[in-house]
């Protein structure tokens, strides 16, 4: 059971403590996990059981509280909607029940978006498919004077990202483009994407943290995997600025199809790569002939571009971050 909250735990040393720090639970396990939680986790299959525990602990306003954490985490409930939230580029993002949970790879999609955001004075910039809208909430904290809209078809991911973006940036609820203010149109500057790419018939040998804890429509990416990127791709055209750019996680076996689908729409297509991440995104330009800069052949010298560049909250490089992030989309 692969917890990307407590990935971070153990790659950061320590984890801020949640809200109820301090609290008898915690001063009662003292600077230690108590090791009846580490003994129930662990037995539950937890491979991060000690990081997991001090999580929880620190979660936990009382005993009583703090059994009540460890056996929705024992049942099966992700770490991160146990805890409320998911560290994602430094930042604690809100994460609901039901809500799809930020994965340690789309960092890299955060991280391309942020570096094309910061080459545009006042960048308009759209997170679709935005679930918590942990990738918007990165590029607003990475990029000065940033005009940043998200947009979910999913109610409880909408609620979820309104609270992760507050400020200037505007969240709404709909299908794809269709809720964007038509006022948008051919002014987006970088419009990130990380649409579900999951097989339908591969969601049924997902981890179950996944196929039963998070809505199917934050996984679900048709027969294969790329139904809602060709939906995307067919309306970016008309949002998208002159020189902007188009940037879809996708994974390393689909990728072809993906600059494929690009293709298709007119979109110049390169492909992006994060061995440290274990992440794929293909970034396209608004006009054929228009290659993504950051790029000279495949995923070239992305990885050590990114690694330079300070990262919204102050959290280290990529390069320093340790763990095992996830393999598939959940």
């Amino acid at each position: 059971m692969v917890s990307e909250a407590a990935d971070a735990a153990a790659a950061a040393g320590s984890a801020p403590a949640a809200p109820g720090a301090g609290s008898a639970a915690a001063a009662a396990a003292g600077a230690a996990p108590a090791a009846a939680v580490v003994d129930r986790l662990r037995a539950a299959g937890c491979v991060f059981a000690e990081d997991e525990a001090r999580l929880l602990v620190a979660a936990a306003s009382s005993p009583a509280e703090l059994d009540e954490l460890v056996a929705r985490r024992v049942a099966g409930t992700p770490l991160e909607q146990v805890l409320g939230w998911a560290e994602f580029c430094g930042l604690r993002i809100a994460v609901e029940p039901g809500v799809f949970v930020p994965r340690r790879r789309t960092e890299f999609l955060a991280r391309l978006g942020i570096d094309l955001a910061r080459r545009v004075r006042d960048p308009v910039v759209v997170d679709l498919c935005c679930g918590s809208g942990a990738v918007g909430a990165a590029v607003a904290a990475a990029v000065s004077g940033v005009q940043l809209y998200a947009t979910d078809v999913d109610p409880a991911a909408v609620r979820c990202a309104r609270r992760n973006l507050s400020g200037s940036s505007v969240v709404v609820e709909g299908d794809l483009f269709a809720p964007l203010p038509v006022t948008l149109g051919g002014r987006v500057d970088v419009l990130v994407v990380n649409a579900p790419y999951v097989p339908t018939d591969a969601i049924a040998t997902m981890p179950p943290e996944a196929r039963r804890y998070e809505a199917r429509v934050a996984l679900d990416g048709g027969a294969d995997g790329l139904d809602v990127q060709r939906r995307v791709v067919a309306g970016a055209r008309q949002w998208l600025a002159p020189g902007g750019h188009l940037l879809v996680e996708t994974s390393r076996r689909q990728a072809p199809g993906t600059v494929e689908v690009f293709a298709r729409g007119g979109l110049a297509a390169r492909v992006a790569r994060s061995a440290q991440l274990d992440a794929t995104v293909v970034l396209g330009a608004v006009r054929q002939g228009d290659a993504p800069p950051l790029l000279g052949r495949v995923g070239d010298a992305v990885e050590p571009l990114l690694q330079q560049a300070p990262l919204p909250g102050g959290n280290r490089p990529l390069s320093e971050k340790g763990g095992s992030p996830q393999a598939a989309r959940g």
